[in-house]
């Protein structure tokens, strides 16, 4: 017979997947001889039968539970249900991964109209008996019936202010009567029966409800954003009650080894007396620093610091602790490894390194490496962000925090910036023009677009706060004003955005700047000596290399040319080459931008000097260059000496039904050899001209994107090779150069064997690669991804984290089947998985050389990387 309940004594730490964090913890204390009050752990795998059975517990689980609440009774003394000396207990839910607030916890479970009164008898105590009974109904109704906890604290408040009542500590015996009779009136109300008197009901409905928390909506979403799989489950602890609101000589607190904002050592926490553990979560009352615990009861006080270093010298980390005082006697409830900040993260493993506690291979190892977001973007004031009202949440697309006055076009919002304003930029979607708008913002918020959207994409790269996919929005952008959270904003006026978060707020918040300080060099180096992979960035401009640099890039993995072109001095070029009807006429308007691209090169090789930098040829379909606004086709008809409407016609015919499948990429310079001649020779004089001018030895990357077969590869890379040979005999240089493809086609990935006779490099570009495997359109999968998560289909956003059992495996495949035939083939990843620390220990794992990321996600990826590598040591490098 399966074992699905292991009694505290039963366990230890070691079996956190089976027992979940709280369970192996309270196991592991009373194997050291903590004070623990007794209980037992239901399971994980009893989740997952629970949800196998169509969520009903089975009978075997049911009386395992049975027995071994028989052996609690025995151990306490008393009896679950009993007249005259009831045994009470709590439950509380606890997954292997801490998820904070998935199920709140139910106190006093056991009591009833009978047990109340000999628990109030056997106390000598009835005023504690009947306010543990009335916090009891009310947690049991909210937390496993979801009847609203509302309704609850109006009834009390009412009847402290009928009672002149200050606290709930200043109500009599009979007051806590009169509460717990309107109470069960609500319950009866709602349920529309009576409050359960069976004890045994009791428990099995309260281990039910923990079990239903692990899909709530709540907990769904926690799992997606920290990648935490579905089929964990989660156990159930149900532990013998110890009381903190049985006067002056007790009570409850919470408190931590280190302080979980700054990192500096020392205890940290607060206490109540003559409370229970909720008072202190809830604000209810206002705690105690935990030092006065000292002046009230040293004894505790003593004993409680004890223990606290014991624990946090044992798991060898800082400790988050409940703890109970019961009449002068002290109790831990729970000990766990404390959430922190990501500066107290950084101070803490630091500090726990030069205490000899810990090596530097842990310290990498203990930091969250996706926590870096908040130590290199603006955060919100914790007082002020208190005081906020959210009007909307949508995905979290570009972290930090931006407050600003809103604008509802790009031109508007350059504008505003240049007199001095703070910008938050409202769009329904954003594109490539829109770009001088997005610079000028402090924060982007789009209607439309997924994580990997446009908007998504660029705020990253320029480390701008982004939420996008906010479809509750109703935009009006030619009357500037937009409506979410029952409120209307018109242009002008304040939001706030919390782009780690996805939360959107009213007014004007304030924000602080991100702070670097020592601790975080000192990680960076760290792991800068573990990892394998390389860690480039994704960067269109020196400014974004100049970031990308500072934060530890070892090159760019992947430079887009096409935002270049949307400048105002530019833009009218290329659409001259769009409606020229001649090769010659094309090549002449091209030539035009030969010096802009080059000046671009050169500016961004000048500031990576020797580090490599791969150059993305045109990527986009013509369409997205060509005017929208009326002005601006009369401007190019008088230039082209056209007519409007043979302009207008033009361009008309460049529309495509589904763009991201139509005449773009590679397919461009099939097309119009002539594009990829310009681009060529604008890469090559840069990198000979700032070879000469500084003394580097810059090897350019050019790399030819949507391949989808090697004989499409060879014709774009001979036009490439007669520029470079051409560009190199003008100049007398002898030069290198490397030319690759993206692999971003599934048919690439099926063919790469073969299109690595052409290519000295795959990058692979999971964002297409991604769209093209699933089916998906990046921009409107948002809309529908919501029912796939609900329905459990799929657990994370494919363009956030790598499908690694999909598009892995053509990554994969790919990888294997270029080195065979090209043993020296270098291989990236330049996606926006490239920065996500899941999907780094993937490209880790199968022999990827580097990943690529936007700048300010280059720390994540370093950290992430030697993550990987201290995981799998046996990986080497390729």
């Amino acid at each position: 017979m399966a074992k699905w309940v292991y009694s505290f004594k039963e366990g230890n730490a070691g079996m956190r997947d089976l027992l979940g964090g709280k369970g192996a913890n309270l196991a592991e204390m009373t194997n050291l001889g903590l004070p623990i009050p007794q209980g037992f752990t239901v399971t994980t795998e009893a989740c997952t039968d629970y949800y196998d059975n169509g969520k009903q517990i089975s009978e075997e689980v049911k009386a395992q539970i049975f027995t071994a609440l028989a052996e609690l009774e025995e151990l306490q003394g008393k009896k679950f249900g009993d007249t005259e000396n009831p045994l009470l207990v709590s439950v509380r839910s606890g997954a292997r991964a801490s998820m904070p607030g998935m199920m709140d916890t139910i106190l006093n479970l056991g009591l009833t109209d009978i047990s109340v009164e000999g628990f109030a008898k056997k106390t000598g105590n009835p005023r504690f008996a009947y306010d543990s009974y009335r916090r009891f109904i009310q947690m049991f109704s909210d937390v496993v019936m979801e009847v609203p906890k509302s309704l609850f604290e109006r009834v009390l408040d009412e009847i402290k202010e009928a009672k002149d009542a200050h606290f709930d500590t200043d109500l009599t015996a009979d007051d806590m009567k009169e509460v717990i009779a309107r109470f069960k009136a609500i319950y009866r109300d709602k349920m529309g029966e009576d409050f359960p008197q069976d004890p045994k009901v009791q428990l099995m409905e309260a281990v039910k409800a923990v079990f239903r928390s692990w899909d709530n909506e709540r907990a769904i979403v926690y799992r997606r954003m920290n990648d935490i799989p579905g089929d964990w489950g989660t156990a159930v602890n149900v532990q013998s009650m110890v009381f903190g609101n049985m006067g002056n000589t007790s009570g409850t607190g919470v408190a931590f080894t280190r302080n979980p904002s700054t990192g500096a050592r020392g205890i940290y926490g607060e206490y109540l007396i003559n409370a229970q553990g909720e008072d202190v979560v809830a604000g209810i009352r206002t705690p105690q620093p935990i030092t006065r615990l000292e002046e009230d009861l040293p004894e505790c006080y003593k004993q409680f610091i004890e223990i606290a270093n014991k624990l946090e010298a044992h798991y060898r980390d800082m400790q988050d602790m409940e703890f109970t005082i019961e009449e002068g006697k002290l109790y831990f409830l729970q000990t766990r490894n404390g959430k922190r900040t990501a500066p107290a993260a950084l101070q803490i493993a630091c500090d726990l390194v030069d205490e000899g506690m810990i090596t530097p291979e842990e310290a990498v190892l203990r930091i969250e490496a996706k926590s870096l977001d908040q130590l290199l973007h603006p955060t919100f004031e914790p007082d002020a962000l208190k005081a906020g009202e959210v009007i909307g949440q949508a995905l979290p697309a570009s972290p930090g925090a931006a407050a600003g006055k809103v604008y509802f076009t790009a031109e508007d919002a350059k504008e505003a910036h240049e007199k001095g304003e703070r910008v938050i930029l409202v769009r329904l979607e954003t594109s490539p023009e829109d770009i001088e708008g997005m610079h000028a913002a402090e924060g982007i918020l789009t209607v439309r677009g997924g994580m990997t959207s446009h908007a998504a994409v660029v705020a990253r790269g320029m480390g701008t706060a982004c939420i996008s996919g906010c479809g509750d929005i109703v935009v009006d952008e030619a009357a500037k004003v937009f409506s979410l959270g029952g409120r209307t904003y018109h242009e002008g006026d304040y939001i706030s955005l919390d782009g780690s978060t996805g939360k959107i707020y009213d007014g004007d918040i304030a924000t602080e700047d991100a702070t670097i300080s020592g601790n975080f060099g000192r990680i960076m180096d760290w792991a800068d000596s573990f990892r394998v992979l390389k860690v480039r960035t994704n960067a269109d401009t020196p400014e974004d290399a100049s970031n990308a640099l500072k934060l530890g890039a070892e090159g760019i993995g992947l430079c887009r040319t096409e935002h270049m072109f949307f400048d105002p001095d530019r833009i009218p070029k290329i659409r001259k080459m769009i409606l020229s009807t001649t090769c010659e006429a094309r090549e002449k308007a091209l030539n035009e931008l030969i010096p802009f691209q080059k000046g671009d090169f050169k500016g961004i090789y000048e500031v990576m000097q020797d580090n490599p930098v791969t150059i993305r040829f045109l990527d986009p379909p013509l369409h997205e260059f060509v005017p929208t606004e009326e002005k601006d086709f009369e401007d190019l008809a008088r230039d082209m000496n056209l007519t409007v409407a043979e302009v207008k016609a033009t361009c008309d015919s460049l529309h495509e039904f589904n763009p991201m499948m139509g005449h773009r990429g590679c397919r461009l310079s099939v097309t119009y050899p002539e594009i990829a001649r310009m681009q060529t020779r604008a890469v090559m004089e840069a990198a000979i001209e700032v070879n000469e001018e500084n003394g580097y030895h810059i090897v350019p990357e050019i790399m030819i994107p949507l391949v989808g077969d090697k004989k499409e590869l060879k014709f774009v890379k001979e036009v490439v090779v007669e520029t470079a040979e051409k560009v190199k005999a003008e100049k007398n240089s002898d030069i290198q150069y490397h030319i690759g493809t993206m692999i971003e086609i599934p048919r690439a990935a099926l063919l790469a064997n073969e299109i690595a006779e052409e290519a000295e490099f795959f990058s692979f570009g999971t964002n297409d690669l991604t769209q093209m495997t699933y089916g998906f359109s990046r921009d409107d999968a948002g809309k529908f991804l919501v029912d796939y998560y609900k329905s459990k289909i799929y657990e994370a956003d494919p363009f956030a984290k790598l499908d690694q059992n999909g598009v892995g495996q053509l990554i994969k495949m790919a990888a294997n089947k270029g080195h065979k035939t090209r043993p020296d083939i270098k291989l990236g990843i330049c996606g926006e998985h490239g920065g996500d620390p899941s999907s780094i220990e993937f490209c880790h794992s199968i022999g990827l050389n580097y990943v690529s990321c936007s700048p300010f996600r280059v720390p994540i990826a370093r950290l992430a990387a030697a993550q990987a590598a201290l995981k799998f040591p046996q990986q080497d490098k390729v």
